[in-house]
């Protein structure tokens, strides 16, 4: 009986796999094949006539390069900035007392009950009074503050034994050292989970991009995908389109890759009661 049930778990897992799989398989397929032929081919596992004319074409009509690199400067940035504001601002309410703590941290938890959108028209025209509009300072700088990462790590950092923190002040560290040396390196699986919820969130990011962009040389990926959907007029070059849609795809799943291991690590560890 058990054997029976941890069968039917893992098919059932597969069966999951599969179909969230699949989307991204056929999509990946029917960018190699040319738009005349993409609805004869399509429901074909594999096809014949494989061709790079979609990705060349979308390289010599846009610059799809550009876009990239928007994308991934900012993506990167803004996750390097979300984390070392996160670690610190979570390990002063986690460790630190100071006036009005308490009510500083249910400030930022009510930040996160507020739809983001509500906070475009006002950030507009903040970064538009600093005179950062169509710049990497206003697609950068909302992005590195946010509530959920505080939470994340003060949620994690509250954990922590004292008695780690206590040996080291008692070794002469200060608190900054203590926090660098002995609480950063601890929670590397949480700051992994946080830096990969954030690159993705931000490598997504349509809505923002879009308002405080106005030249080709500054838009990012999903922005420039979408003007470039937009520019169809009498038909739909499905084939460009599939082929942006895999280079949209590539860094986040490299990501993914790379921080797997910590990101199953916090899983775990987040299940686990003393």
């Amino acid at each position: 009986m058990k054997n029976w049930r941890v069968f039917t778990g893992y098919l059932i897992l597969i069966l999951i796999a599969i179909s969230m799989l699949y989307p991204f398989f056929a999509m990946l397929n029917l960018s190699f094949i040319k738009n005349e032929e993409i609805f004869s081919q399509a429901g074909k596992i594999f096809y014949s006539g494989i061709t790079f004319e979609n990705y060349r074409n979308v390289f010599q009509q846009i610059p799809l390069s550009r876009y990239f690199f928007n994308s991934l400067l900012v993506a990167t940035i803004t996750t390097i900035g979300q984390v070392i504001f996160s670690a610190l601002a979570g390990y002063a309410f986690a460790r630190l007392k100071f006036p009005f703590r308490n009510l500083i941290f249910l400030i930022v938890l009510i930040t996160m009950l507020v739809p983001p959108q509500v906070n475009i028209i006002p950030l507009f025209f903040l970064m538009r009074e600093l005179h950062l509009i169509d710049t990497y300072q206003a697609l950068i700088l909302p992005g590195m503050f946010g509530g959920f990462g505080i939470f994340l790590m003060r949620q994690y950092f509250l954990g922590l034994p004292k008695d780690l923190e206590e040996s080291a002040r008692i070794d002469g560290c200060n608190i900054l050292q203590t926090f660098f040396k002995i609480a950063l390196p601890l929670a590397l699986p949480t700051v992994a989970t946080l830096a990969l919820f954030t690159f993705v969130t931000t490598w997504n990011s349509f809505m923002w991009p879009l308002i405080v962009t106005n030249s080709e040389s500054m838009r990012t990926l999903p922005v420039g995908l979408a003007i470039f959907k937009g520019s169809f007029r009498e038909i739909t070059l499905w084939g460009e389109l599939l082929a942006c849609s895999v280079i949209c795809t590539i860094p986040v799943i490299g990501v993914f890759l790379i921080g797997k291991k910590y990101f199953i690590n916090d899983i775990m560890q987040g299940g686990v009661k003393e």
